[in-house]
């Protein structure tokens, strides 16, 4: 079963910095919100895909990972002591967790027990409801920097709203993301069972598959440095490096992207924000149909 992009992890040291910076660039920037096990969040939108942007609040609170059981906080946790800021984790749409579980488990990828929760979510205009969601996790062996998960959710209409997929920078969807490694070819196959659709050869280094909500690419860091003229993340290994946002028509002058201090590469129909620029991400701006 093929499965669209459903949100990235944006990993961070400070929360209302990073809505900051997301909002110099144009986004509309939820309220906070708070995890039991002590990680709290604020959720940019556009339909069906967000972007979420993650703390780890309160250290203390965390639950270890267990075998067969994986903890969402000790994981963030753990990536951020090794990697500092960045995208921490690749979500899919999740629409049988145990169907999805049981995929990655024949695959060599999960191995995992699903995992159930619910929080409470504050509305536009200030009203708090409840979400809940059931994540399916998968991780490639021998990757400890990569982690992805199915999620579904279980009440959508308390969490998409018009209202915060509205910005003004003029987003309207999700392209694509971005994964690097040393060998792509070696990891196709496994991306594709997350997927749900299968990889190919889509250029020197490149492996690629456009699933329903947005194009998933795999290449080699060089292949990432010479297209998007910024480095990836990291030295070595499988990690997300980039989220591709797609705005229709042309840049229009005076627009959040144009300028505003935050340094970027403009390019022939993008813009890429640099890691350094967007707390470890690398945000790319595509223009167009």
């Amino acid at each position: 079963m093929s499965r669209g992009l459903d949100h990235v992890v944006h990993l961070v040291q400070d929360l209302d910095a990073a809505g900051e910076v997301y909002e110099r660039l144009g986004f509309t920037v939820g309220a906070r919100n708070r995890h039991p096990w002590g990680t709290e969040n604020r959720i940019i939108q556009t339909p069906g895909f967000f972007i979420e942007l993650l703390q780890v609040a309160e250290p203390g609170k965390i639950p270890p990972s267990e075998p067969g059981r994986l903890s969402f906080g000790a994981v963030n946790a753990d990536f951020l002591a090794r990697n500092g800021e960045g995208l921490s984790m690749l979500v899919l749409e999740g629409k049988d967790p145990a169907a999805e579980k049981a995929a990655f488990d024949a695959a060599g990828v999960g191995g995992f027990a699903t995992f159930d929760f619910a929080r409470t979510a504050r509305k536009p205009d200030g009203r708090e409801v409840e979400v809940g969601f059931t994540l399916a996790y998968a991780r490639v062996p021998g990757e400890a920097d990569f982690t992805a998960f199915t999620c579904t959710q279980h009440r959508p209409e308390n969490f998409w709203s018009p209202d915060l997929q509205r910005h003004a920078n003029g987003v309207a969807a999700v392209a694509g993301a971005v994964l690097v490694a040393d060998d792509p070819g070696a990891h196709a196959g496994l991306v594709g069972v997350l997927c749900g659709v299968p990889l190919v050869p889509a250029g020197q280094g490149v492996y690629a598959a456009q699933t329903p909500r947005g194009r998933i690419e795999v290449m080699t860091r060089d292949s990432f440095a010479a297209l998007h003229g910024v480095p990836a993340p990291g030295d070595a290994g499988l990690r997300l490096a980039a989220v591709r946002l797609r705005i229709p028509g042309a840049p229009e002058p005076g627009s959040p992207l144009d300028g505003r201090g935050i340094p970027q590469t403009p390019d022939a129909g993008r813009i890429v924000i640099p890691p350094g620029a967007a707390m470890g991400a690398v945000l790319v701006f595509e223009f167009g149909a």
